[in-house]
């Protein structure tokens, strides 16, 4: 797969539409072998290609840095852990599952609630929900996703933390760009063409 064709709209898309519990590389692996990019164009091709092979690493790497910034505030920690939700949350898969789960569990306490969570219904679709958007408890994922940061980011108000989440965010993301900027994509990354998790870029190739 030639990564120095996709687009940054065509990696955002696909990493909304792989499937979320993705386990994360090894150890061994993600830290195998490093090389300088000899041109920019192979750097922004490896840097795509180690953004999307590695990324479970990398949100683990930021959410693990996150985490370390405030390991003796357990507020913080509660904040960093419903941004990292909202960021989940983006993903498709995730968030149809992380639904469902919730519904389940409104069900057993109360099965009038979790009628009112379920996604809204098309009119005249036979009680199909409707398509194009998804939801979470019945809700369009946006205004969920929305919610779910801005508590997040209240509470770092409130705690007066912003300099320890700048910082550590900026340290966890720098750590990733370089990273990815040089670790030689393996084999594995080179020859996955990624059909299953790619399909929506390969469709564009296709009809190109």
């Amino acid at each position: 797969m030639d990564w120095g064709n996709v687009t940054a709209e065509d990696l955002v898309n696909a990493l909304k539409e792989v499937e979320w519990s993705t386990p994360p590389r090894p150890l061994a692996e993600f830290f195998s072998k490093f090389t300088v990019p000899k041109t920019r164009a192979k750097w922004t091709s490896r840097l795509k290609c180690n953004l999307y092979y590695y990324r479970t690493n990398y949100f683990i790497l930021v959410t693990l840095v996150l985490v370390i910034g405030f390991i003796r505030n357990p507020l913080a920690l509660i904040a960093v852990s419903l941004a990292g939700l909202s960021v989940a949350c983006l993903n498709d898969s995730f968030a149809v599952a992380f639904s469902e789960r919730l519904v389940r569990l409104a069900r057993r306490i109360s099965p009038p609630l979790a009628a009112k969570l379920r996604a809204p219904i098309t009119p005249g679709a036979r009680g199909r929900p409707l398509k194009g958007t998804i939801y979470i408890c019945g809700r369009d994922r946006r205004f969920v996703v929305s919610s779910i940061f801005a508590i997040s980011a209240l509470l770092w108000f409130l705690l007066s933390s912003y300099v320890i989440v700048f910082g550590a965010l900026a340290a966890g993301i720098i750590f990733s760009w370089i990273h990815a900027s040089f670790r030689t994509p393996n084999l594995k990354a080179r020859l996955n063409s990624f059909r299953e998790e790619f399909r929506a870029v390969w469709r564009g190739y296709s009809d190109a």
